[in-house]
Order: C-alpha cells, then structure tokens, then sequence
C-alpha cells in the first residue's frame, strides 16, 4: 500500500510518500510545494493543484492521510491556509479512492503514544520509524511524514478516520 501524506499550507505544503509491503515502511519521498507571496492567491492555489496532481500521479498512492487544521489567532492566516487545504482535499479526492484527516492530537498520539508531544518528539521519531539517518527538511516535510506514518499505524482503525 501507497500513503501520500499531507500537512497542509498556503506558502509551503509537505508532502510524504510511504509504501508498506509486508509490514515493512519504505519512504518513496518527501518534500514540499512551494507557492511564492508575490502571486496573487488564485495562482498560488492554481499552484498547490498542479503540485499534488503531480505528485499523485508520479507515485500513485492507494490512500491520502491529511492534517486537520487547527484554529489559529491570526484569522487572515487561517482562512488562506484552509483554502489551500481544501485545494489539495479537492485535488486528493478526485485521484485517489481514499482520503482520511487527522487531528494534530491524534498525529502526535499516533507516533509518541502522548497528544502534548512537542515538534522536535515527533520529527526524532518519524526519523526512528522511517530508519532515516537524519531529521527530514524541511519541518513541513517531516510533518507529512508523521501524518502517513500515523495513517499506516492506525490503518486497522482506519474506517474511523474515513472521510
């Protein structure tokens, strides 16, 4: 099985491709998309669209795990992120058959086994899990790494998370 990982976001968008076969996590990539501020946000969405239709079609995962957003303070913020959010969720849905979200609590829950784990926790074990020899770059990367491999251990409960 496929997993295509996302933690969501207007500037940059992390992305991470797992593959598990026989109980064994190989990372096929990682990385992220990249929308420049001086483009108006129309382009910018235009360009998160392309990149994970690229990426879609490149790996051609069986499953996508995706970060829920969480309420920020900065509203003008929070509103450019979750339509970048629901660019890549409309993009996802459309190319492949299953599409679950997790909260940021169950992320960290799902690889530390604590909700209250602290970034550098959860980027030490993605590179644990994933046999890397060093932290993934950058953060938003490892980030969406931790979503897939979330998704992978709890895909026995996956019906749960299925939007």
């Amino acid at each position: 099985m496929i997993v295509l990982g996302i933690d969501p976001g207007l500037a940059t968008l992390g992305y991470g491709v797992l593959k598990k076969e026989n109980g064994i996590i190989e990372v096929l990539d990682y990385g992220v998309v990249l929308t420049p501020k001086d483009k108006s946000l129309p382009h910018r969405l235009r360009m998160i669209e392309d990149g994970v239709s690229a990426i879609i079609e490149k790996f051609h995962p069986d499953e996508v795990a995706m970060e829920e957003l969480f309420f920020t303070n900065n509203q003008k913020t929070a509103i450019a992120v979750a339509e970048a959010r629901g660019v890549a969720l409309l993009t996802c849905v459309k190319k492949v058959p299953k599409l679950y979200e997790y909260t940021p609590l169950q992320i960290k829950q799902g690889l530390t086994g604590y909700g209250r784990a602290d970034k550098n926790q959860i980027q030490q074990m993605v590179k644990l899990f994933l046999k890397l020899k060093t932290i993934p770059k950058p953060d938003d990367a490892a980030d969406a790494l931790a979503v897939a491999l979330c998704h992978l251990n709890t895909s026995r409960l996956s019906g749960a998370f299925l939007m």
